[in-house]
């Protein structure tokens, strides 16, 4: 990349900032019919594009797991008439940053340019999107990248803990797969493969896109139709089963040879756009949101010393819900550790939060909102993630009154809904304590119409918790 360039960029996405207070969203809609959000802000000459098609690992084909995040790691890896290496040359050039990710529910991307290479960057991801190459020596190089990543992981106690919760919880649902599939899936994908999912999934009608920088709508339409046009009309997608985590009551001992044990609990959480979400999100704040004020942290860690961190959140997917959190002890701490976790959920279950820690929550998680604002990045990946929770182009500005409403009332009848269910526990190492069992998992399939991850996040997927 010219060094000049490359430095204008950097500069550029760390100054561009949209405070809160000023971010106003436009609906833009190209003479095609695909639809953006735009945020303008003219005061960097940077444009950042971020955006998602509905699909992910849940539309990998049976026995073939990995194939949407191998598709993903190869959109970027030569396109029409590029090689992969032609590819990387022409973004370079340009200090274009592109990248693509997958997902459980989505397959998506995102596109950093200068203003001044506008034009470039779009017709490169235009080429991305729409003629991907699979060369077969790309696909070798990716597949035998994302197996040595899988064997790394395969000794590490948090991904196997992590790995086993998903997959008890989700046992023969589409959930339950790593998205990055396994070592006995990988070797089994074809370029056929690769190039049936591209074409099934990434389509106008299951797209989302936010463009965020110093573009006007008027440029942005015939751009949009530029980039996304020439891809189908529709996906053709396999339907998936909305579903809850099964498994509740069960410890499971996973023994392997570390100092610490690693701890995964969680159990059935609430959807997105369930009237109680955001009484929901206050209380998971108070529980163990990641605060040190949180009573899981003062429980675990102030008084007790048994943990480093401890902390839950909330996961919502396009056809399920649940709350998931973790620490590691010492292994002949961890059943204590477990043990005052699970009393702590149980307390907060039956009795819900004081007046005092739900008037400070209100408080943090409002204010705190500010922080996915302050980037251009930021805005983005959340602009898209509101279009595909089916939030409104609104919800800026009634977020606030949603927390507000939220009574001591709701919070204690929330508390119980959400916590009361009991909890599916992993544990990795040499724990003492910890006795495993198994009792019924109870229903895998939920009427309910809606209720993302392993590991740290990725892409905009529950962008409002980070």
């Amino acid at each position: 990349m010219n060094a000049f360039a490359r430095a204008l960029l950097a500069l550029a996405l760390a100054a561009i900032a949209v405070p809160a207070r000023a971010t106003t969203i436009q609906r833009v809609v190209s003479p095609g019919g695909i639809e953006a959000w735009l945020v303008r802000e003219t005061a960097v000459p940077l444009i950042a594009v971020d955006f998602a098609f509905v699909g992910g690992s849940v539309q990998d084909p049976p026995g073939k797991g990995g194939t949407a995040n191998l598709v993903a790691s190869l959109l970027d890896q030569g396109a029409g008439n590029l090689d992969s290496q032609a590819f990387a040359d022409a973004l370079d050039r340009k200090a274009i940053e592109m990248n693509f990710y997958a997902d459980r529910d989505h397959l998506g991307g995102a596109l950093r340019t200068l203003t001044e290479n506008r034009d470039e960057a779009f017709d490169m991801l235009r080429l991305a999107l729409t003629a991907p190459r699979f060369d077969a020596a790309d696909v070798e190089l990716n597949r035998a990248q994302i197996l040595s990543m899988l064997r790394r992981r395969s000794t590490s106690p948090v991904d196997i803990a992590n790995r086993r919760w998903w997959q008890t919880a989700f046992a023969g649902q589409p959930y339950g797969r790593p998205v990055s599939g396994t070592r006995e899936t990988l070797p089994d994908i074809t370029i056929d493969d690769l190039k049936s999912y591209w074409h099934r999934v990434l389509a106008r009608q299951n797209l989302k896109i936010a463009v965020v920088g110093d573009i006007d709508a008027e440029t942005l339409k015939p751009l949009l139709d530029r980039v996304f046009g020439a891809l189908p009309a529709k996906p053709d997608l396999v339907p998936v089963a909305n579903v809850v985590p099964r498994g509740l009551g069960r410890r499971i001992d996973i023994s392997l040879d570390v100092p610490q044990a690693v701890v995964d609990f969680g159990g059935p959480g609430i959807a997105r756009k369930d009237p109680d979400f955001m009484a929901a999100y206050v209380i998971n704040h108070i529980l163990g949101g990641g605060s040190s004020d949180s009573r899981l942290y003062q429980e675990v860690r102030e008084k007790r010393g048994l943990a480093y961190s401890v902390s839950n959140s909330l996961i919502w997917l396009d056809h399920s819900a649940l709350f998931l959190g973790g620490t590691a002890s010492r292994a002949d701490r961890a059943g204590e550790t477990l043990d005052v976790i699970e009393k702590q959920i149980h307390r907060f279950a039956e009795q819900g939060p004081t007046a005092a820690e739900l008037a400070e929550a209100k408080n943090y998680v409002t204010s705190s909102f500010a922080l996915n604002l302050d980037t251009s990045t930021k805005i983005a990946s959340l602009l898209v993630q509101l279009q595909l929770d089916d939030l409104g182009i609104d919800y800026f500005q009634q977020r606030t009154a949603s927390i507000d409403a939220v009574t001591l009332d709701d919070a204690k009848r929330v508390a119980k809904r959400l916590f009361d269910n009991g909890m599916l526990v992993t544990v990795v190492g040499k724990p003492e304590g910890v006795a495993s069992a198994a009792v019924a998992s109870g229903p895998a399939v939920s009427s309910q119409r809606r209720a993302p991850l392993t590991g740290p996040p990725i892409g905009p997927a529950n962008s409002e918790l980070r």
